[in-house]
């Protein structure tokens, strides 16, 4: 691995949150491109972002984090080593499974991980899916 800075794209249209994730990433020494919409994230994608992680919201108005997450896959507008992570309030195990099954390489719930702890899976988790691509 390089000693370029990992790029990652945050999608949640929670200002708050959006803006507390960029500062924990940047610290963590991340590239940090944060947008509050799944269509802007799309955008994104299309006009050549190519993030390492992508982090996404489920609950958003307009285009929610799966319809993201199939767009992404179903288009390949992003690299197959991007590592999609939700992270989301949804918890239940149907959210969890559905998010997995649309291709998800993590899935992190807000209430039961501080910053921190969502930095340090979102690196577990990048670090596994790097890891099988090689």
């Amino acid at each position: 691995m390089s000693d370029a800075k990992q790029k990652i794209l945050l999608v949640d249209d929670d200002k708050f949150l959006l803006d507390m994730y960029s500062t924990k990433f940047t610290e963590a020494g991340f590239e940090v491109t944060a947008v509050p919409s799944a269509t802007e994230a799309l955008g994104k994608l299309k006009e050549g972002l190519e993030p390492d992680i992508c982090l996404i919201d489920i609950i958003m108005p307009g285009m929610d984090g799966f319809q993201f997450l199939q767009e992404i896959k179903e288009k390949k507008v992003c690299n197959e080593r991007t590592a999609c992570i939700i992270l989301s309030n949804l918890g239940q195990q149907e959210d969890v499974d559905r998010g997995l099954s649309l291709g998800a390489d993590g899935y992190i719930v807000k209430a039961s991980a501080t910053p921190s702890e969502v930095v340090s899976k979102v690196l577990d988790i990048t670090k596994t899916k790097q890891a099988r691509h090689g």
